[in-house]
């Protein structure tokens, strides 16, 4: 037997397969672009996404015998972009991204009223699916009057595997539609913004069972057995699947273009006025919180930019050993943010800057601008009873252990480095798989990685991390122009 878990990110899609005990047998990619019409939009063709489908599974099935053995499937994918279809499944228009703000009027105005906040668990983001569509009914009547049916993007891909409209609780809550607690849409959520339940698709959970591989496309994949499709998950959601984060407590925090902390909860505890995210988890009677950033390895990236240096290049002149917060000060605001400032119009600053600053002072102070961004999400996660003292550390930027050993005593918290392998959102998506087809229980699948690894925090420095994160803090209202 084999599993397939499919991770559809922004700017590729990754297929890996698994054997019966979840051991990587192998993994391709394929990659596509984001279109920007006008600034602050983002869109994606949902054709490109199968196009890049078909050329991953293509190529698994050509090199991979076990591939005929496929038993399930499961999609994970980026959160809140909005796929418009007709009533032939037809898509409408260009499917308009999580990083798209083009709605944040929209977004204002449902976040006043009271019922999204009682009801979804979550303020209401430009980025989340709903303002999009009062934005489309705003802008487009003419493609709003068409819409029989709203898909998030692992649910399209899911819908082209089954034919059949149907999504995981993970993924629908960060629409603004779904009654988080419940585990249900909300007719009130739906009708205040112009929607109707019957445009939603079926709801399930992310382990259960979404349907069968269609059988035109299991002949085509030269498969003979029945192929379960499970209801899979958002990316975050997946990554927990893919590192054992289920239970109270256990959580990750993830380094990449984006900075995510992730917790598991074992109860439903929202608290929106923190901007922490508070969703279903993909497996039932759990969900999960988590504080964002925008801009992590991104900030990063960006000094790489105008310095001509390389990340690597950059880190490495700050040397291993960690040491005290600098007079320089960075804000990662260079996309906006969202926990805890809910805030698409901040931008990002340097200070203390003098004629003696260095580019090592400039990097050190990206790292620990970064760390002190992870820091409020952190605040904001305690705030809502969340107590956590270990957490994994995954993404892009968790190779630089002088990153880590930062974060670690800004955060007053152990990290852990998984060993070398597959432990991201698409073994999460093999997992969901797993248990869908009937090979496991999730607390059989859904287990935690070895770590090689652990950076503790330097009780040494971390009132010196302290001092300089409250200076952090005092630093986002000035930005702001209030006094």
């Amino acid at each position: 037997m084999s599993f397939l878990g499919i991770d559809l990110g922004t700017s590729g899609l990754r297929a890996l397969l698994v054997s019966d005990d979840g051991t990587p047998i192998g993994a391709t990619e394929r990659h596509y672009q984001v279109s920007h019409p006008k600034s602050g939009w983002s869109e994606q063709d949902p054709a490109d996404w199968i196009a890049a489908l078909q050329g991953a599974i293509a190529e698994l099935w050509a090199e991979y015998p076990e591939f005929a053995g496929l038993q399930g499937i499961g999609v994970a994918g980026h959160m809140h972009g909005a796929v418009l279809l007709d009533a032939q499944d037809r898509v409408i228009r260009p499917c308009i991204l999580w990083n798209d703000t083009r709605s944040h009027a929209e977004a204002a105005r449902l976040d006043a009223l009271p019922a999204f906040r009682r009801l979804s668990g979550n303020i209401v983001f430009p980025g989340f699916t709903a303002p999009k569509l009062e934005w489309v009914r705003a802008h487009e009547p003419e493609n709003f009057a068409r819409i029989a049916h709203v898909l998030l993007p692992a649910a399209y891909l899911n819908l082209w595997l089954t034919g059949d409209h149907v999504a995981d609780m993970s993924d629908s809550a960060g629409t603004s539609w779904l009654d988080t607690g419940r585990r249900d849409w909300s007719a009130e959520l739906l009708a205040a913004s112009h929607m109707s339940r019957d445009q939603m698709p079926r709801l399930i959970e992310g382990s259960a069972t979404a349907g069968r591989l269609r059988p035109d496309l299991a002949r085509e994949w030269g498969l003979n057995g029945p192929v379960a499709v499970a209801g899979g998950a958002g990316d975050n959601a997946a990554a927990a699947c893919g590192i054992g984060a289920m239970t109270e407590g256990q959580g990750f925090v993830s380094l990449g273009t984006s900075g995510v902390l992730l917790v598991a909860r074992d109860g439903y505890r929202p608290a929106p006025e923190t901007a922490v995210h508070t969703f279903c988890h993909a497996v039932p009677e759990k969900w999960y919180q988590m504080g964002v950033m925008l801009s992590a390895t991104d900030s990063l990236n960006w000094l790489s930019h105008i310095t001509g240096a390389k990340p690597a290049e950059l880190t490495a002149g700050l040397g291993e050993a960690l040491r005290a917060p600098g007079p320089v000060r960075f804000l990662p605001y260079l996309s906006g943010e969202r926990t805890p400032h809910n805030d698409p119009l901040i931008r990002g600053s340097f200070t203390g800057l003098g004629s003696d600053t260095s580019r090592d002072d400039l990097t050190r102070a990206v790292l620990e601008g970064v760390a002190f961004g992870l820091r409020d999400s952190h605040e904001a996660l305690k705030a809502t009873g969340a107590r956590t003292d270990r957490l994994l550390a995954i993404g892009g930027g968790a190779r630089s252990h002088q990153w880590l050993r930062i974060i670690a005593t800004a955060l007053d918290v152990t990290l852990a480095l998984p060993s070398d392998g597959e432990f991201g959102a698409a073994l999460g998506a093999a997992r969901l798989g797993r248990v869908a087809s009937g090979a496991g229980s999730v607390d059989q699948v859904m287990t935690a990685p070895e770590t090689t690894v652990e950076i503790s925090p330097d009780p040494a420095l971390r009132d010196a991390f302290d001092a300089a994160y409250q200076d952090f803090r005092a630093a986002y209202p000035a930005i702001r122009g209030v006094q």
